[in-house]
């Protein structure tokens, strides 16, 4: 049962972004943009990194969210729980491996990043621009823990995650709520 009682009982994200939508709708649009929108990493990859970043810090209701929508970009099933338990022996690029190892620093512990973190990525031929993507991707993922742990929302049912992530996939991060769906005109 969600903390905020104005919520159904079943609620999850999409029930507190209708009801705060002056907040909610400016968050999506920026969602659309940071995972869908001009980026060295496909949004296949900010995906994954997404549903990783939400796995490594403990979501699990983001991380089962996200993973879904990992794999209706086209990644195999299974990987993220892979990665999350083992980044190096995942079946992935190499090239995404220092990324991933970024990302799981900045989530576990933030106050520890150093330049090195950085260069790590930089040498596996990754630009500013990548990196970049990579942590602002991070922090939608650390902000949705918060959301989702501070609403009191039950974990997340795979089956209906998989559904949602068909449409995020088709529709985007905008056009995926009625609430904010932009019309022609």
């Amino acid at each position: 049962m969600p903390f905020l009682k104005s919520l159904p009982e079943n609620a999850g994200p999409p029930n507190v972004f209708k009801q705060y939508k002056e907040i909610y709708g400016p968050f999506s649009e920026m969602s659309q943009a940071l995972m869908n929108g001009r980026s060295p990493l496909s949004p296949a990859e900010r995906e994954l990194i997404l549903a990783y970043a939400a796995g490594v810090s403990g979501n699990g209701f983001v991380f089962t969210g996200h993973s879904e929508v990992a794999y209706a970009w086209g990644y195999e099933r299974g990987l993220l729980d892979r990665l999350v338990e083992d980044v190096d022996s995942a079946p992935v690029e190499e090239k995404l491996k220092p990324l991933l190892h970024f990302v799981r620093k900045l989530m576990l512990s933030p106050t520890e990043m150093a330049q090195a973190d950085a260069d790590a990525v930089f040498a596996a031929g990754w630009d500013e621009a990548a990196l970049h993507s990579a942590i602002a991707v991070a922090g939608r993922a650390a902000f949705m823990h918060r959301l989702v742990a501070g609403c009191g929302f039950e974990p997340l049912d795979p089956e209906v995650a998989a559904r949602h992530a068909k449409k995020r996939v088709e529709k985007g991060y905008v056009n995926l709520y009625s609430a904010f769906r932009k019309t022609e005109g």
